[in-house]
């Protein structure tokens, strides 16, 4: 007997585990019939997982830890046991806003930190207040804008402005001139790149290596009460991130995503950041940029509750929410280690002992204490070198100049 679960997600490469699962075979070997419902908004996602139209969802990080915290519509108990990759983001500019950028765009790319400041002296220059697309407030695109921005004292509202957008609306608002940028996962960014709308001035996983982006999320009563059907769904969701990530697979992923269920976008779209070969600008060769996304490989699937504590630090920092032991608490809640190790406690899969960890510290790969197996976790770094320590949230809130009032 299989048993259906209906999930809800958006079309971007990062869907891959979810769709993976499903075509083949991994969810039907674990007893599940799997129904994928493809929508084109983050907040449609929500809202179907919210009020259980789906049993679960792909859905984004800080977007989690939000509807927990009361912060997204209605106030709701999620619950993440496993992320569905990691990186995936492209910071896309306006070719007029680019332009005004010195230098050529390869060179960008492994120097964020002096492009923030670049783009800094350009808006001064130029009295330019530029709008800035992203996919939805709570979301890890918005936090990484406000983080890599505030680095070179550009500040939301003051000097730019955030628009939410569906990322598969962001090439054409930027090719009709509705916004100058915009932050989104892949294939979008490729696609406005490859139209001439704009050009890449960074990547996510130069702003932060190893960055936390989307979550396969549960509401908590649900999860609780049908802990047989949480763990066979995660069990076919590590063999399917495995299958993701091998190189001999990525033209038979892309193909897969390019169907009209999911992406629906050629393969050549959905290839740049499986392989990591981008084009950032229209015209120019290709460069080769490492870990743009990953899905299996150094724990990337793991739910370290560190990740959900400096999505709840950011979402002090930026005023959305007083600092409190309570939201504190309830945001590393969100982030549920112990529900993965359940699930995969009889897989091959490497288990990391901690449940939480120094983010940023990482400046190269380094083996890590592991339950099972040898693992080894992948650098980290944030692009200012800063280390977010999960037991001293305080100290690091305090440690930044640029707060929002």
């Amino acid at each position: 007997m299989t048993l259906p679960l209906t999930i809800a997600f958006l079309p971007l490469t990062d869907c891959a585990i979810l769709a993976v699962a499903r075509e083949c075979g991994f969810a039907e070997e674990e007893g599940l019939a799997l129904t994928l419902i493809r929508d084109t908004n983050w907040a449609t996602v929500r809202d179907r997982l919210v009020y259980g139209q789906v049993h679960a969802a792909h859905l984004l990080a800080p977007l989690a830890v939000g509807v927990s915290l009361g912060l997204s519509q209605h106030r709701a108990s999620l619950l993440s046991p496993f992320k569905l990759g990691l990186n995936g983001n492209l910071v896309v500019l306006s070719r007029a806003l680019a332009g005004l950028l010195p230098g050529e765009s390869a060179r960008r790319i492994d120097h964020p930190g002096d492009v923030a400041n670049e783009i800094a002296d350009a808006l001064r220059a130029s009295g330019k207040h530029p709008v800035l697309g992203v996919v939805h407030r709570f979301s890890s695109h918005a936090l990484m804008l406000r983080y890599w921005l505030a680095s070179a004292d550009l500040m939301p509202d003051r000097d730019y402005s955030l628009r939410v957008l569906p990322p598969s609306l962001m090439g054409d608002a930027l090719a009709g001139g509705e916004i100058d940028g915009f932050c989104a996962g892949e294939p979008w960014g490729s696609l406005a790149v490859i139209a001439g709308a704009g050009e890449v001035v960074a990547v996510g996983a130069r702003i932060w290596q190893r960055g936390v982006e989307k979550l396969l999320t549960f509401r908590s009563a649900w999860a609780e009460a049908e802990q047989e059907s949480v763990d066979a769904l995660l069990r076919a969701c590590d063999r399917a991130a495995a299958w993701c990530d091998n190189p001999a697979n990525r033209e038979s992923l892309a193909a897969l995503l390019s169907r009209e269920a999911y992406v629906r976008r050629p393969s050549e779209a959905l290839l740049p950041a499986l392989t990591g070969n981008l084009l950032l600008a229209a015209g120019q060769d290709k460069v080769q940029v490492a870990d743009v996304l990953l899905f299996h490989r150094e724990a990337a699937n793991f739910p370290w509750r560190s990740q959900g504590l400096w999505i709840y630090s950011q979402l002090v920092r930026w005023g959305f929410i007083p600092a409190s032991v309570e939201a504190e608490t309830a945001a590393a809640a969100v982030f549920r280690p112990d529900i993965y190790r359940r699930a995969l406690a009889g897989s091959a899969t490497p288990m990391p002992g901690a449940s939480a960890k120094l983010e940023g510290a990482l400046e190269t790969p380094q083996a890590v204490g592991s339950v099972r197996g040898r693992l080894t976790l992948g650098a980290d770094r944030f692009f200012d070198g800063r280390v977010f320590d999960p037991d001293a949230v305080a100290d690091y809130l305090a440690s930044f100049s640029c707060n929002q009032d």
